[in-house]
């Protein structure tokens, strides 16, 4: 019994080798339409699993898409209030979302008089005091402007700081570009901070270009904010650059929200919403582009195959004749059909993932990146279309023998 099913295999296999190669002419088409369609579908689909994390790294370049607030607080973005949080609640802050590192700041704002400083204890005569923004902030990630969006314009390469009075507490600061420009100071120059009857000597190691209202703030560590305007232990805001889709961010905000209930948690939608609606719409093209591209290349081979199924009659006539049952008969062909949308599915994916690479640059300025995930769903549709659009071939399960060996098929 082994020894028959193991001739029977080794002659299934012979017939379909035998049915791949006897027309060469057709087989080259069948495997280029394949081939086309698999190496479309390839390119769009690593197009689009390429677009949705790309939207959602650009989009965490703007800056912090979650704010928690007091919950009295009236405030809808990164600005002053006159509400406060404990600056405990920042360390309950978890500092991942699944893999990605959330980057995150508690920001103590507050108005201060801001005077040059000239570094032997008394203030220069040739520039005037003006009052500031005072931001203190805490941060956790890898640089400051993954909560305010800017660019340095200046920093030194050596600090080394100007002697002061004994007595006054000094602390490095960054400065807006637009604040530095008003005080006329550079970076590794010092400016006095006033508050509250209270003195802080600024030493400037950075100044930023954030292309919005920051560029007139002070930013100061939160520690040194804290003691000038003398709200110990309090911030106003806690901001937070959490990377990953609209999904994955609002389950974030769902945990924070049950973990902190005393505070508002929210995200800010302009982001989380705009980043959602671009990518469904991109989503939703490029999906509707691969299933006609999938059925049209369905459309190519049932032609073709449609071409084989009235060619093969007789062949069919002879092998019931000699005893092959009709479900084994169309299991050559359904094979074969697997086999041609195997081989086209295997090249034509790994061509649509290099074409989407030239893609992404012509189209978007910037190559896609192969996504491995994609080249076996590509292959794997292709087989499908392969197997699908071999339904002519159920037509030869009605050919009846006698009638192929009177010549009446």
């Amino acid at each position: 019994m082994t020894a028959l099913r193991t001739g029977n295999r080794a002659m299934f296999w012979r017939i379909v080798r035998r049915l791949l190669g006897a027309n060469r002419g057709r087989l080259f088409v069948i495997l280029l339409a394949l081939g086309a369609g698999a190496a479309v579908t390839a390119a769009l689909l690593n197009l689009q699993v390429d677009a949705k994390r790309r939207l959602t790294s650009e989009f965490r370049t703007f800056g912090a898409n979650v704010l928690v607030t007091p919950r009295d607080s009236n405030s809808r973005g990164l600005q002053p209030g006159a509400s406060t949080l404990d600056s405990s609640l920042y360390n309950r802050i978890p500092q991942s979302n699944g893999d990605d590192l959330v980057a995150k700041a508690s920001l103590l704002y507050g108005i201060v008089r801001v005077t040059p400083w000239n570094g032997g204890g008394e203030t220069s005569d040739t520039r005037g005091a003006t009052s500031a923004v005072l931001v203190g902030y805490q941060f956790f990630g890898t640089d400051l402007a993954d909560i305010f969006p800017s660019t340095i314009v200046a920093e030194p390469q050596g600090r080394e700081l100007m002697g002061v009075d004994a007595g006054i507490r000094v602390s490095s600061c960054e400065l807006g570009e637009e604040l530095a420009k008003r005080l006329g100071v550079q970076i590794q120059q010092t400016i006095k901070l006033q508050a509250n009857g209270s003195d802080v000597i600024c030493f400037i190691n950075r100044i930023r270009r954030f292309g919005g209202p920051e560029d007139s703030q002070i930013l100061i560590w939160l520690d040194a904010a804290q003691e000038l305007l003398k709200q110990k232990d309090r911030s106003s805001v806690i901001a937070l650059n959490v990377p990953g889709n609209p999904t994955s961010v609002q389950r974030y905000v769902s945990q924070l929200q049950s973990w902190m209930p005393d505070v508002d948690v929210r995200p800010v939608r302009q982001f989380t919403e705009g980043e959602a609606k671009i990518y469904n719409r991109i989503s939703g093209l490029l999906t509707a582009t691969v299933l006609i591209v999938l059925l049209l290349t369905g459309l190519c081979v049932m032609a073709a195959m449609t071409n084989v199924a009235m060619e093969r009659r007789n062949d069919v006539g002879l092998m019931k004749a000699i005893g092959g049952a009709t479900r084994r008969v169309l299991r050559l062909f359904v094979m074969e059909a697997a086999l041609l949308g195997l081989a086209g599915g295997l090249f034509g994916a790994a061509a649509g993932i290099l074409l989407s690479i030239w893609l992404g640059k012509q189209v978007f300025g910037v190559a896609a990146q192969p996504r491995l995930i994609v080249y076996p769903v590509s292959v794997a549709l292709t087989t499908i279309v392969a197997i699908l659009s071999a339904y002519p071939l159920r037509r030869l399960a009605s050919v009846r023998p006698a009638s192929v060996f009177r010549g009446e098929a």
